[in-house]
């Protein structure tokens, strides 16, 4: 499936958050992209803009193509509790996302990376669909053979992220996926219900 390759920096600038993780470059530039840079006069916002952009965001933070966002848009729908809310918990819950929140990948498109190439477990089988909705309990682990790793161990040395909601266990290099996280435990600055309105109406 085609992912977004491209100038990450560029896309970050764009939502004015470092929504791929640490970027210096962001940094020096953190206004829109554009020939007039910082100078450019910009006009207000329309109300679908603004519900188009925090559903960009939302994709691109996490890496999902649209047809695959709308899927689970649906199933959010479906569920039972606030939609927007469940609909980032889906975003949670993927395999790929866990990897990255475990700290064994930096990103999470490496994250993405680690579970194609079959470097991981969930509950002792090797899973390559980065997809994979874990539920609670399921306990996420690096295969025997790719422990050693030179990017996963520098991944897990240089980790210092803790949540309520994941355990993590160095000397196994085995994770649990406690529980579904609450909104208030999710980090990521998307206002989930523009993306309700939008796929609303």
């Amino acid at each position: 499936m085609a992912r977004y390759t491209g100038p990450k920096t560029k896309i970050a600038r764009k939502f004015g958050q470092a929504i791929f993780g640490d970027d210096k470059a962001f940094e020096k530039r953190n206004y829109p992209p554009g020939q007039h840079g910082n100078n450019r006069r910009r006009g207000k916002k329309s109300e679908y803009a603004i519900q188009l952009m925090e559903k960009q965001k939302a994709k691109y933070t996490y890496g999902i193509l649209e047809r695959q966002f709308r899927n689970m848009f649906k199933r959010a729908t479906a569920a039972q509790g606030i939609t927007g809310e469940v609909l980032l918990q889906l975003c949670e819950s993927r395999l790929d996302n866990v990897v990255f929140r475990m700290g064994i990948s930096p990103t999470r498109s490496g994250a993405r990376q680690l579970v194609s190439h079959r470097h991981i477990t969930v509950n002792g089988q090797k899973v390559n669909i980065p997809s994979y909705q874990l539920k609670a309990g399921d306990v996420v682990g690096v295969r025997e053979k790719s422990k050693s790793l030179e990017a996963i161990q520098n991944s897990l040395a240089n980790s210092s992220n803790v949540y309520e909601w994941i355990t993590w266990n160095t000397s196994t290099m085995e994770g649990t996926y406690v529980s579904v996280p609450a909104r208030i435990q999710i980090p990521e600055q998307i206002n989930e219900q523009f993306i309700v309105e939008l796929y609303s109406k």
